[in-house]
């Protein structure tokens, strides 16, 4: 359906690196045409076909540690990753009520890695935000059969280094997946008269005491005093109740939005 000089025109641009939606319709010739013509031309060059990537860890490209230290506490907190013969796919679950979050999720998943193409799906009561690649697995290494609280959870050094140098990114990962900021309330009696008095508190609720540990350690270098809170649950939730504590969060936390 081609000829042989707009044959030549597309191989010699995407040997130049040119991409294949580009040389279609630079061209008008269907992206599958332009895909098979690269394929045959590779075949016939005996060029492996090697898929491009930003990995951090295979390609030591640079990212945004921030942006990771953020991510690894949603990934512990609320995500998975699902493993395919040729991919795998991150998933961070927002509820609904939390727009600003979603938009969190997405933006981190894309400065840690931007190559990954990376989707929203509606589900009831709360949007999953995916991203796609062979190389969720190279950053997130605590992925493995089974749910995170039947596996051990140990960071790698190089993830405790970036959660050092980001620990408040981390903790706010941690509370925008399994934590809450509320507003608690007591009363006193004043000068004989009871008054009501409102204080913020968070929780952070998890079944897994690797991920707890993670998290009560980061409170500790951070500064922040907390305990374990009363629960009928088999997860442990710890609280953070304390003015000075709370007051530390809410500067560098806050609540959901």
């Amino acid at each position: 359906m081609y000829d042989h000089e707009t044959r030549e025109q597309a191989v010699a641009l995407l040997r130049q690196g040119v991409t294949n939606r580009t040389v279609a319709e630079r061209l008008s010739v269907p992206r599958g045409t332009i895909g098979w013509w690269r394929h045959q031309d590779r075949k016939r060059r005996g060029e492996t076909f090697k898929r491009p990537h930003d990995c951090p860890r295979c390609a030591e490209h640079p990212f945004d540690r921030s942006a990771y230290a953020y991510l690894l506490g949603l990934y512990l907190g609320d995500g998975h990753i699902i493993s395919k013969p040729k991919q795998h796919h991150l998933s961070i679950f927002c509820a609904d009520d939390w727009p600003g979050l979603i938009q969190e999720a997405e933006d981190a998943m894309r400065k840690v890695m931007a190559m990954p193409n990376v989707k929203r799906r509606q589900t009831k009561g709360c949007v999953e935000v995916k991203s796609y690649t062979q190389h969720w697995t190279c950053v997130f290494p605590q992925h493995g059969k089974g749910k995170k609280h039947d596996r051990r959870i140990v960071l790698e050094p190089w993830q405790q280094e970036i959660v050092d140098e980001h620990p408040w990114e981390f903790l706010r990962g941690l509370i925008h997946s399994d934590g809450c900021r509320i507003t608690n309330w007591t009363t006193r009696r004043v000068s004989g008269e009871r008054k009501r008095y409102e204080y913020p508190r968070y929780f952070f609720t998890n079944m897994s005491a690797d991920i707890i540990r993670l998290y009560t350690d980061t409170l500790d270098a951070v500064g922040v005093e907390w305990k374990p809170a009363r629960q009928s649950r088999k997860a442990e939730n710890i609280s953070v109740a304390r003015k000075s504590s709370a007051a530390l969060m809410d500067q560098h936390i806050g609540p959901k939005y």
